[in-house]
Parts: C-alpha cells; sequence; structure tokens
C-alpha cells in the first residue's frame, strides 16, 4: 500500500495536469472567440472580451475550489491510514496509539462542530449586518446608473483583476494580466517617488516612509499579493491613461483623471465589510435585460 505522502503527490500531480490541460483549452476557445469578433464591429469585441473575462475567472475559481478539495481529501486519507497501520503486539503500545487516534478525532470533530456554529451565526448576522446594508446601498447606486456588480474573487488581488476586467468591457487595448498591471503599478510609483511618497504612512507607526520602506513598498506590489487601495489606483490611471471611477455605500465617488484621459471611466465598487478579510474591490458591468442579479451581483 502507497504512504500517504505518496498519494497526496500522485492527486496533486494528477490535478496540476489536468489544470495545465484545461488552461489549454481555454485558451484555444480565447482565440476561436476573439476571431469570431469580425473587425469593426465594436460591440461584437466587447462581448466577447466580457465573456473571455468570465471564463477565465471561473477557470480559476474552480481551479481554487478544487484545489481546497483536494487538500482537506489529502487530509482525511492521512487519518485514515493513521489509524490503520499495524498495530504492534505490545498491548500497552497498541493502548496509547488507540487512545492518541482517539484524541485527534475528537478534536477533529470539536473544530469541526465549532466552525459550523461559527459559520451559521454569521449568515444570520450578514441577513441584516453590516455587510448586507452596504451590498443593498451599492446595488441601489449601480442599479441608477444601469450597472450591476461582477464579482472578483477575495484575494491580494481584487484591484488589479476588477481593473483587469474593467479594460475588457470597456474595449481598451491590450489587456493586461495582474502580474503585468502589477508591475505598471510599482513602475509609475517608484518614478513618481517625490509626489506620491507624502501620501504613504508605515502603517505601525505613521511615519512617512523611510526611502527603504518605500522601496520595499514597490516590490511588494511586483511580487506579493499585496492589496492595493488609493495610491495603486492613482498609479493605474496614470500610467494606463484612463479614468477611473469608485463608487461606494456611502459618500461621493471618487475618480481619477475623468478631465485628463478620453473615454468612459473604469468603474470599481469598494466594499469595506463584505469578506472578514478586510476591504474589497469588485467589477461592474451593463445592467442585465430583466434588471435581475443576486446579492453578490450574479445574475439569477
Amino acid at each position: 500500500m502507497c504512504d500517504s505522502i505518496d498519494i497526496k503527490n500522485l492527486s496533486i500531480e494528477d490535478t496540476a495536469t489536468r489544470h495545465k490541460k484545461e488552461r489549454k483549452e481555454l485558451q484555444a476557445k480565447i482565440q476561436a472567440l476573439k476571431k469570431s469578433a469580425g473587425k469593426g464591429d465594436k460591440k461584437r469585441k466587447k462581448e466577447v472580451l466580457e465573456e473571455i473575462a468570465k471564463l477565465e475567472l471561473e477557470l480559476d475559481q474552480r481551479h481554487a475550489d478544487e484545489l481546497t478539495q483536494l487538500d482537506q481529501a489529502t487530509k482525511t486519507i492521512e487519518v485514515v491510514l493513521g489509524e490503520t497501520e499495524p498495530k504492534p503486539d505490545n498491548d500497552d503500545d497498541q493502548s496509547t496509539r488507540v487512545s492518541k487516534a482517539q484524541k485527534r478525532r475528537d478534536k477533529k470533530a470539536k473544530e469541526e462542530k465549532a466552525k459550523q456554529a461559527e459559520i451559521l451565526e454569521q449568515e444570520e448576522i450578514n441577513k441584516t449586518g453590516p455587510r448586507a446594508t452596504e451590498l443593498k446601498l451599492i446595488k441601489t447606486i449601480l442599479k441608477s446608473r444601469n450597472l450591476m456588480l461582477y464579482p472578483i474573487p477575495s484575494d491580494g488581488d481584487c484591484l488589479y483583476n476588477a481593473i483587469k476586467h474593467q479594460l475588457m468591457v470597456t474595449g481598451r487595448t491590450p489587456v493586461l494580466d495582474t502580474p503585468k498591471l502589477r508591475q505598471i503599478t510599482a513602475d509609475y510609483i517608484q518614478d513618481n517617488k517625490q509626489t506620491l511618497i507624502f501620501y504613504m504612512s508605515n502603517p505601525a507607526t505613521g511615519d512617512c516612509l523611510t526611502d527603504a520602506e518605500f522601496t520595499d513598498y514597490c516590490e511588494s506590489i511586483k511580487r506579493t499579493a499585496t492589496w492595493g487601495g488609493q495610491i495603486e489606483i492613482k498609479a493605474m490611471s496614470n500610467a494606463l491613461k484612463v479614468p477611473i471611477e469608485v463608487l461606494q455605500s456611502s459618500g461621493p465617488p471618487t475618480i481619477q483623471n475623468d478631465d485628463h484621459f478620453p473615454g468612459p471611466p473604469l468603474v470599481l465598487t469598494f466594499h469595506r465589510v463584505m469578506y472578514s478579510l478586510g476591504e474589497h474591490y469588485n467589477s461592474t458591468k451593463c445592467l442585465d435585460d430583466d434588471g435581475s442579479s443576486d446579492e453578490d451581483g450574479k445574475t439569477v
């Protein structure tokens, strides 16, 4: 019988191979979609770009979910294999081993029960809590502008993925991927240090960034999943030469370079309490003909 490490590695290898194949298939489908958009047909081109963005985000989300399920399944296999290991002849050792295994099971069951209770409690809070209130207000603002939410995965790249989606739906070219957007953002901030550093501070001390801290800040944008905010929005607006508008539940919308750059603005929504991880950005799209969407902005 294979040990737990062999099974885990095999599962990860099989999943990674399939994910790679699916990404290649998606790229082929994307190329076919691009060819289907006739030259000069701006409406069709916009529809194609929007469909491509949706396909890419759906694949990314599915792959992430599968990896999470794989990790959970692997842990279960390890527990089962650990409990079916050959027992030693010594009765005292056998009693000790069973006792430890039982303790692990009891601890896991207790943690799972507590987790489920926390989830149920949070679901009740979400129905009438700050998250629901904020989301309702944002949806009302969007509907008045014939827009709806386009959900973006909650991770450190949400701002950049929202900008990427907006570049697609507004027909801007080229459409840049997340690493490239992070690169141009960091480059702009670094090149404009003298004008931007006065708006940047150390979150722990509140003091203006030192030269070393400023360099680390720019490097973290390029090389990590560091969350982006107003400084990064300003940088991308100027680097991409597009106006960027951010809508929120309270206060007026903020817009960068509306008078300086042509074309419609990239419209994002800013959420303070949508996720437990903290602040979050979503993208937007034109409201569907029936004008309906669920609470997270997806069509019903």
